[in-house]
């Protein structure tokens, strides 16, 4: 079994530090000719590091390199409060003034089989591809607790194995309908995160890195040849990891 890659932070600046500093690293390595292609999860945790990130990474990241995409979405129109893109919109993109041509958001406004089907079309001609599917140079993703990431809940982890680039999903509580990346795509991603903060999630952090009876969505994330992180504050550290 793979060593767990964890690292653990006082506060959610010191987390934010760390990436800062990772990406600009990365940035850095990335051919004249080529693009850092990202892919980004919503929530409070992510919605923290990327007001982070654009009050302290303004000038030392050359983001023109990077094209940005979405783990998931909800089939809301985008200025709805409850869109991911919306979110990232407003306290990262807007701020460091990303070509729109470097964004690749979900419409979440649209009928959501079609969307999985054009966004699908999205990756293939702006992603490049690994083992068939398109390989990020990273995925972020959040974690639910009830174990779930990107749009894929228990019920459904069958995700896990669909050959399709996207897929078209119901809450199972809700029925909101949503568009999500499959698992094959998340995990041939080369560098996968998970970033939780927070006492809620201590819980279901531990059932998920201890390999638990329950098989949660989240535990499904393991990278063909890329490598997985969890990046933590220390109030979501469960006491044995």
């Amino acid at each position: 079994m793979k060593k767990k890659n964890i690292r653990i932070f006082e506060s959610i600046g010191a987390l934010g530090e760390f990436s800062l500093k990772w990406l600009t690293s990365r940035i850095k390595e990335v051919p004249d000719n080529e693009f850092f292609t990202v892919a980004l999860s919503g929530g409070t945790t992510p919605k923290q590091l990327f007001e982070y990130i654009a009050l302290h990474g303004k000038d030392s990241i050359n983001w023109n390199k990077i094209l940005f995409f979405w783990v998931d979405e909800r089939c809301v129109p985008p200025d709805s409060s409850e869109s991911n893109y919306r979110m990232t919109r407003l306290s990262l993109l807007n701020k460091l003034n990303i070509p729109e041509n470097h964004v690749f958001r979900m419409f979440g406004e649209v009928e959501p089989k079609e969307e999985a089907l054009r966004y699908s079309r999205i990756l293939l001609e702006n992603v490049s591809l690994a083992n068939d599917f398109p390989r990020f140079d990273l995925v972020l993703l959040g974690l639910g607790e009830d174990g779930h990431t990107a749009s894929i809940f228990r019920g459904n982890t069958q995700l896990f194995q669909s050959r399709q680039f996207c897929e078209a999903v119901k809450h199972p509580q809700t029925s909101q309908q949503r568009i999500t990346l499959t698992g094959n795509v998340i995990n041939n991603a080369s560098e996968i995160a998970f970033i939780v903060t927070g006492h809620s999630k201590t819980e279901i952090i531990s059932n998920v890195l201890n390999k638990h009876d329950t098989v949660y969505p989240a535990s499904l994330v393991v990278p063909v040849h890329g490598h997985l992180t969890w990046l933590l504050d220390k109030e979501a550290v469960p006491s044995k990891i």
